[in-house]
């Protein structure tokens, strides 16, 4: 069985030991990017690799680029294949943040054509308050093979294009995954300009989840997207935040609803705002 969207713990919990499975520690703060790596030598899910959003997930910002530009796919590749992932890998994701940062690696695997992959439905709590295994020594060692990815570049929307889409009117629909302080530009507690792209509409990432942490329901999902679409093809949807790293999980959410086809803003607004001619918005 594969699974490409999400896991629960007490099906994890039963691949432990499957050589097939590998397991990826994606907790990350963006106040205090080594707290995460911290926390997993701590402990960690039993033989999970840390995955390093910055270091690992990310390439260098550039005068042009966003908070976090997607790897080079060369480098994220061997990066893969240093642990020892195969076509047949079955990958697992998670954080201690609703699954915010696990998104990445879900998407990343995704674009490069690996799908098998899921992100741990409740993460890091799910896990410790079921009271299943945990380690705080390095995981076993696995070895390394040549991981081939073939990036799929029509899933990723570029600045230039919603520029376009702007200026003419096109019919792609950026959801905005961001608080709603900070997509009306009330509050910008990381970047250097408030507001948001204009057309956009916002869909908090938080309204994804339920009160104990995990994904809502997949009827729950497709009920609230297809009301905020309002019409709006799924294929449409280009999903955006302020990196492009929490934008993966309005489309994790659209997958579990049934609503595939969305694509990723890589950029996100911290790379729309670096041009100050770009327009910006700061109402609803």
């Amino acid at each position: 069985m594969m699974f490409d969207t999400l896991i629960d713990c007490e099906q994890l919990a039963g691949q432990l030991d499957n050589p097939d499975w590998r397991i990826f520690d994606c907790r990350f703060d963006l106040a205090a990017t080594s707290r995460g790596e911290q926390a997993y030598a701590e402990a960690h899910l039993p033989d999970a690799i840390y995955a390093h959003l910055d270091r690992d997930l990310s390439s260098p910002i550039t005068a042009q680029s966003g908070r976090h530009p997607l790897p080079e796919p060369e480098r994220l590749c061997d990066w893969l294949g240093r642990h020892g992932i195969a076509p047949g890998t079955q990958v697992v994701a998670y954080d201690d943040s609703g699954g915010t940062m696990a998104v990445r690696l879900w998407w990343l695997l995704r674009w490069l054509g690996h799908p098998r992959v899921a992100v741990l439905n409740g993460g890091w709590q799910a896990w410790s308050d079921a009271g299943l295994p945990l380690q705080d020594h390095a995981p076993k060692a696995v070895g390394a093979i040549p991981f081939v990815g073939r990036p799929d570049w029509d899933q990723v929307v570029s600045t230039a294009t919603l520029q376009r889409q702007l200026s003419s009117g096109g019919e792609l629909q950026l959801v905005d995954a961001r608080t709603a302080e900070r997509f009306r530009g009330e509050a910008e507690p990381i970047d250097p300009v408030a507001g948001h792209i204009p057309g956009a509409i916002n869909i908090p990432l938080q309204d994804n989840l339920g009160s104990d942490g995990r994904f809502r329901p997949a009827e729950a999902l497709r009920t609230m997207y297809l009301q905020a679409l309002a019409g709006t093809p799924a294929d449409k949807v280009v999903a955006m935040c302020g990196s492009g790293v929490t934008a993966c999980h309005n489309l994790l959410a659209m997958e579990c609803a049934g609503l595939n086809g969305g694509r990723l803003y890589a950029g996100s607004w911290s790379e729309w705002i670096r041009d100050p001619a770009r327009a910006v918005a700061t109402t609803e």
